[in-house]
């Protein structure tokens, strides 16, 4: 998650929920398609989000959101 086709700008958060609830085919790796991850609650999920954005920001991507 730490490169920059996962940029808030190019993957907002949205993209992110909408992976963790329905799953994802692969198109930016070459390992297989990401299911859905059933029994998280929203908050988690955001929790999520926010440690991979931390994470981007840390590195020096630009990230457009703050936790």
């Amino acid at each position: 998650m730490i490169h920059e086709v996962y940029s808030s700008y190019h993957h907002p958060d949205f993209a992110f929920r909408v992976a963790i609830k329905r799953g994802v085919q692969a198109h930016h790796w070459n390992f297989g398609n990401m299911p859905p991850v059933p029994g998280l609650s929203e908050e988690e999920v955001e929790d999520i989000i926010c440690y991979v954005r931390s994470l981007q920001r840390d590195s020096g991507m630009p990230v457009a959101v703050a936790c």
